[in-house]
């Protein structure tokens, strides 16, 4: 059996289509189609059923697709085993974090371990936090950095950020001459929101009394999206200091400390206990705990690749 042929299962199982998967592995439908009837072949069964434009798995189909995704990361564990009797770590790392960490917190981290050991190719797996975890949990990813508390018995946890919630604003809001705001000054503003994850829970906890009088004009999933609203006007909001960092250097935006909320996001790099990690990964392991300055599992200062 071709592992390819596994892939491009799974990827028409996802998208309910052979072109779209074709698309997404950069195949030809025709190509997609053969490799489908292949494996048909092969377990004598048919896989799908064609419903209008779109497929869906026949009862073959779905019993396949859990040993397809077993499959599949028994042949990618192997090859990182094989890659990991090197004298240096090679082979992949693959790590799962949300998009503001990916681009605000691990830069310069990724930049340092690709100093470190050059052989090693990083996979990112991009998601919310609770998604991630799922990932570290089958042993999609190796590594996970996630938004803390995450509780799992299966789960070795290592803090290894901590980040001040601040107001952020335009320098054109009357806020913005303040040296520290209210959460009453803040609900009289308009607000853009984040659309879910750990902000988006502390912000619907906090402004619970001002319920009445709060003005929500947008709810955003990106960090990005929210930064560029708030420095044109359209609105406040409220974020981890080290999204906006970069903004408020700039000059496009103030942030503000709100005097009666003292809340810090806190990140942790997360793996299996009883995974053996690949050195790929014990390597990026070091590498931050070192970089946190962490001495045990409990410590809770900022990464040192963060100093700017």
């Amino acid at each position: 059996m071709d592992f390819d042929h596994l892939v491009t299962f799974l990827e028409i199982a996802k998208q309910g289509s052979f072109s779209r998967a074709g698309q997404k592995l950069y195949r030809s439908q025709p190509a997609v189609s053969a490799q489908i009837r292949q494996l048909e072949q092969e377990y004598g069964q048919k896989l799908f059923d064609r419903v209008g434009k779109s497929v869906r798995l026949t009862l073959a189909g779905e019993t396949l697709i859990e040993y397809a995704g077993k499959l599949l990361t028994l042949r990618n564990e192997s090859l990182r085993a094989v890659a990991d009797q090197a004298s240096t770590p090679r082979g992949t790392l693959a790590i799962g974090a949300n998009e503001a960490t990916c681009l605000y917190v691990l830069p310069d981290i990724f930049a340092e371990y690709s100093r470190k050991f050059p052989a090693v190719q990083i996979s990112i797996y991009r998601n919310f936090s609770h998604k991630v975890l799922e990932k570290v949990e089958d042993g999609t990813v190796d590594v996970g950095i996630v938004t803390l508390p995450a509780k799992s018995p299966s789960l070795k946890v290592h803090t290894i950020f901590r980040d001040r919630l601040m107001l952020m604003a335009s320098p054109s809001s009357p806020l913005a001459a303040m040296k520290s705001v209210k959460t009453s000054d803040i609900a009289d503003q308009p607000q853009i929101f984040p659309k879910m994850g750990f902000t988006r829970q502390v912000l619907d906890k906090q402004f619970r009394p001002y319920r009445s009088r709060l003005r929500i004009t947008m709810e955003l999933a990106s960090v990005g999206m929210i930064k560029r609203f708030v420095a044109a006007g359209l609105g406040v909001s409220i974020i981890s200091e080290s999204f906006a960092r970069d903004a408020a250097r700039s000059g496009q935006v103030k942030l503000i400390p709100i005097s009666d909320m003292e809340v810090w996001r806190e990140l942790g790099i997360v793996y299996r206990r009883d995974r053996t990690l690949p050195r790929s990964a014990a390597a990026f392991v070091a590498l931050v705990r070192q970089g946190a300055g962490a001495a045990n599992d409990e410590p809770k200062p900022k990464i040192a690749a963060q100093r700017r």
